[in-house]
């Protein structure tokens, strides 16, 4: 099964959080990644747009495809991490570290609260 912290948050999408206070940091999940392959770039979102949860902020492109990856909570971009627009196949290496997307400053704390348990993520992935 592929690696997933239980100290994290996901989402049906395959993004992971990481709630400290009001601030989310956003990636996508080590499944994600593998399913994607070796990823090329990355399209952010600029700092102080805002978004929805569920709302497509970005791409990951790679040698396989595009996806869109979605924010599992709402809010406005604080931060965004880029590092990956010169190294994007940390997303590959290490994506629940270095390779994260996003900082949201969270509008609703309670967005966070739908998302899934590491245990619950596997079981998700397990029933795919």
């Amino acid at each position: 099964m592929s690696n997933i912290p239980e100290n994290l948050k996901y989402s049906k999408d395959h993004e992971w959080v990481s709630v400290e206070g009001d601030v989310a940091t956003i990636g996508i999940t080590d499944y994600a990644q593998s399913s994607l392959g070796d990823v090329v770039y990355v399209d952010f979102p600029r700092v102080g747009d805002t978004f929805d949860a569920h709302g497509s902020f970005g791409s990951v492109e790679s040698v396989k495809a595009v996806s869109e990856v979605f924010l599992p909570v709402g809010g406005e971009v604080v931060e965004v991490n880029e590092g990956l627009n010169d190294t994007p196949e940390k997303v590959n290496s290490d994506p629940y570290g270095d390779g994260w997307f996003v900082k949201v400053k969270m509008s609703n704390g309670g967005d966070a609260d739908s998302l899934l348990s590491g245990e619950e993520y596997e079981d998700y992935l397990s029933n795919q």
